[in-house]
């Protein structure tokens, strides 16, 4: 899964915003978002004009509701079957409930960080019953959903002065953490202990992926890397050198194929279909592996985060201008 980030935290001068296309000061925030839609994947450059292809079964998707955040979105993820969206933003993550297309008032808010530090990622576990958030900040905290009113139940302290992205083990018993400083983090979740940390990463690890087997982790960072390791034995596997810094990256579940989002714009990805946002407001949808395009949906402000229920029926985007969309797939 590809998650958008500043890669210039490390540079921005505390308590100040990000630079998001209107929101002064430091560095444009870039983003870059991938998500795989169903079946298999193929790597691939885009040309232009694209070629034919066949049908394929996601065809149009059509705007169901519009939540307002209330301040820049950097991380959402989806819930099924109970359709919470989870969105992160500045200090917070709110819950909302899209059973109802026009609800537009969250249900909850969880007051994870600082007031002027943002959430980079959060991600539930399969029980959905627990979500992990990680950020501007030396811990991660892991939540209980199950409450009536959603609550703290332990922190996860490191070394690291931020958190980008997170994944979990297919058994949910392993979190991994992608460091700024270049180290993945992998945390046990049961004894809530850091049990092992996997250094190669020369600069901050920005997004990551694992194998549906659990078998297998991904990473990419800004020293222009995308690298894979194997969890059993601990170790690096392969190193692959791009010439841009790498934000977002997804593994495809049949487990041949990965797909890489650069800085530079470029996109190298997969098959059937997927969808790209960036910093140009667009969140596209795309056949592959010749790259036609599904539908595109123009937004106000850059689309910094992206999220694909596990059904394939909703895509949720967080932009820019404080607010999430959530879109139906129509097949």
């Amino acid at each position: 899964m590809f998650v958008g980030f500043d890669p210039h935290h490390h540079i921005r001068v505390p308590g100040l915003p990000l630079n998001l296309l209107g929101i002064p000061c430091g560095k444009p925030y870039v983003s870059s978002s991938c998500f795989f839609g169903w079946s298999v994947v193929q790597l691939f450059f885009f040309t232009s004009p694209p070629l034919p292809v066949p049908p394929v079964r996601a065809c149009s998707g059509r705007r169901i509701n519009t939540l307002s955040h209330g301040e820049v979105v950097c991380t959402v993820t989806i819930r099924n079957p109970t359709r919470h969206v989870y969105t992160g933003g500045k200090g917070c993550v709110k819950v909302w409930d899209i059973s109802h297309h026009g609800n537009k008032t969250p249900v909850s808010q969880l007051d994870c960080l600082n007031r002027d530090n943002y959430i980079r990622s959060c991600r539930l576990l399969p029980d959905r019953r627990t979500l992990i958030v990680g950020g501007e900040a030396i811990t991660l905290s892991i939540w209980d959903l199950a409450t009536p009113t959603p609550r703290i139940k332990t922190e996860l302290t490191s070394s690291a002065p931020a958190c980008y992205a997170l994944a979990i083990s297919p058994d949910s018993k392993v979190c991994f953490s992608c460091c700024s400083g270049g180290n993945i983090v992998v945390w046990d979740l049961h004894n809530q202990t850091l049990v092992r940390q996997f250094q190669g990463h020369t600069d901050g690890a920005s997004c990551i992926d694992i194998s549906n087997d659990g078998t297998k982790l991904w990473t990419g960072g800004l020293d222009n890397t995308v690298r894979s390791w194997d969890l059993r034995e601990g170790r690096q596997l392969q190193q692959h050198d791009f010439t841009s810094q790498i934000f977002s990256l997804g593994y495809c579940p049949t487990g041949k194929w990965l797909a890489v989002g650069m800085e530079n714009s470029n996109v190298e990805v997969l098959h059937k279909w997927f969808v790209s946002t960036g910093k140009d407001n667009l969140l596209n949808a795309w056949r592959t592996p010749y790259g036609t395009s599904i539908f595109q949906s123009k937004e106000s402000l850059s689309v910094l985060s992206c999220d694909i229920s596990i059904d394939d029926k909703y895509i949720v985007i967080g932009s820019g201008d404080k607010k999430v969309t959530v879109y139906e797939v129509i097949y």
